[in-house]
């Protein structure tokens, strides 16, 4: 069962708390903050506020301004986790502006050094990362269902189900659905 629409407000709610204390603990002001990200600081101010969910593509600068994954980001506002992750404890976050679902299956932990999410895009999506959240981060997308098209350092990479990318990343990438199917793939990330 995904979390229900109260849920996700209390997610978003979370993260808020969350990037307010990150920017907080790193001793950094809205501006110094935006000037790092890219992120206006009205947007970060609204952010921090709940008063607006936030984008992948803005978590995204976020997250490489704070050195993090988005995974990271998303259990830090969880708080701990079991050793078994049920299907309803695992949290889903859905982009409000391209309905890029993002499904968090074996979050982030201290004592572990890997992590697995499900992403669901719609059809016609396209997303693009200006950066990693860490240089070197070490992926294995495994396709599920649908077509996508992976660009990476300028390479475009055309999967189907089955298929499997193995990639450090280390600059600005892209993911990408035909106008008539979507994708559902897996990501390990090392």
């Amino acid at each position: 069962m995904e979390r229900k629409r109260s849920d996700q407000a209390e997610l978003d709610q979370q993260i808020a708390l969350r990037l307010r204390q990150l920017r907080q603990e790193k001793g950094l002001s809205l501006d110094q903050l935006a000037a790092l990200s890219g992120v206006s600081r009205a947007t970060l101010s609204r952010l921090e506020n709940a008063e607006v969910s936030p984008t992948t593509a803005v978590l995204a600068k976020l997250c490489t301004a704070h050195g993090l994954t988005l995974s990271r980001l998303m259990q830090m506002a969880e708080d701990a986790f079991p050793a078994v992750v049920r299907r309803e404890a695992q949290p889903v976050w859905t982009d409000p502006e391209t309905g890029h679902r993002r499904r968090v299956i074996s979050p982030p932990t201290s004592a572990l050094s890997g992590e697995v999410l499900e992403s669901v895009l719609p059809p016609g999506t396209s997303i693009t990362y200006e950066a990693p959240p860490r240089p070197g981060l070490e992926h294995h997308l495994v396709m599920l269902d649908g077509k996508l098209t992976v660009t990476l350092d300028g390479e475009a990479h055309e999967l189907a189900p089955g298929d499997c990318l193995r990639f450090q990343l280390y600059g600005g990438n892209s993911f990408e659905t035909p106008a008539e199917t979507g994708a559902c793939y897996l990501i390990f990330m090392v």
